[in-house]
């Protein structure tokens, strides 16, 4: 018997029967950045899921008139723990980062990058981007790689045609086609589908993943249930296929997906940890990196987390108060 099977929550059917019991996420609006905010569309994490493998941050936004919006302001802030996947649809977006790393996000090209035990980074969207439309998506490092060296790749997946479809998988296997990007993270998959109108796509994916996709462009229906623009409909783990089906305007949709994580996680501003001293700790030690508030002495001797950043850039961020409650572990 496989674990699937000895999983009494887990929901066990024959080979190529899609899962039925599709929960639908709704997204919750996000400011993000300074006086001219843009609005953001938020379905990870929520109250009723936090973690979609080890996906837990899903931000949907645009397309916005940057004329309007301002654009993507985001000065340099901390990261631990996590890793960050930036995917555009239109407009462009300049990267930079305390690793020493610079570059330009563009449409159809995967930016990751992983913070591990620490980094910071600034998004700024370029002068010349008029429209800006994409997703920020993060997924949690695990136990064993969490304080690793922060790091940065960037790939250009090509597009994987079949009947109605058109895939880039940016992380993980799907179709044939296989990222070679190291997460550092076992078991995930991203991947942008785009359906033309009216067409359906059955997609034979792992029994032990978890899924989640985004109806980034109208509604779409995924195992029977409609999901409409901009919720996640989830699919738990114990199906083989996903069947999804655009509408009369075809679809764009995020797939992603996973194995369980497996571990709890504390999950707070831009910090993953495991603690919430853990998250004081790594507030802290920012706050005084970046000369917010004295150093103190409980870290002294300790290396520094953040890293340098190149002079001439925006004011960074100081990190917002803690809760005046503990914060608790999320799975």
């Amino acid at each position: 018997m496989s674990d699937l099977e000895k999983d009494p929550q887990v929901e066990v059917l024959e080979p190529g029967q899609p899962c039925t019991g599709v929960e639908v996420l709704e997204p919750r609006e996000v400011p993000l950045g300074g006086p001219r905010a843009m609005t953001v569309y938020r379905t990870l994490p929520q109250k009723q899921r936090s973690l979609v493998g080890a996906w837990c941050f899903l931000d949907h936004y645009g397309p916005d008139d940057v004329a309007v919006s301002g654009g993507m302001e985001v000065p340099r802030h901390p990261h631990t723990g996590l890793a960050t996947v930036s995917w555009l649809f239109t407009g462009e977006i300049d990267h930079l980062d305390s690793g020493g790393n610079a570059a330009a996000v563009k449409p159809g090209e995967l930016n990751l990058m992983i913070a591990g035990s620490g980094i910071t980074h600034s998004e700024i969207s370029t002068p010349e981007t008029r429209t800006l439309h994409g997703v920020q998506l993060w997924y949690a490092l695990p136990e064993s790689t969490r304080f690793s060296p922060n790091h940065f790749d960037h790939y250009a997946p090509e597009p994987v045609t079949t009947a109605g479809l058109t895939a880039r998988v940016f992380i993980g296997s799907l179709l044939g086609s296989t990222s070679p990007v190291d997460t550092r993270t076992p078991d995930l998959l991203g991947a942008e589908l785009i359906l033309e109108p009216g067409a359906s796509a059955t997609l034979t994916v792992r029994a032990d993943f978890e899924h989640a996709l985004l109806a980034e462009t109208g509604t779409i229906d995924v195992n029977g249930t409609s999901v409409a623009h901009r919720e996640l409909g989830y699919v738990p783990i114990g199906a083989d296929t996903l069947h999804v089906t655009a509408g009369a305007d075809g679809a764009r949709v995020i797939l992603l997906g996973g194995v369980p994580l497996g571990e709890q996680i504390v999950m707070w501003w831009n910090f993953v940890g495991r603690s919430h001293d853990e998250i004081v700790e790594f507030r802290r030690r920012y706050q005084s990196e970046l000369g917010f508030e004295p150093a103190d002495a409980a870290d002294t001797g300790k290396p520094a987390l953040f890293g340098r950043f190149p002079p001439g850039q925006r004011a960074p961020l100081p990190a917002p108060p803690m809760p005046t409650i503990r914060l608790r572990p999320r799975q």
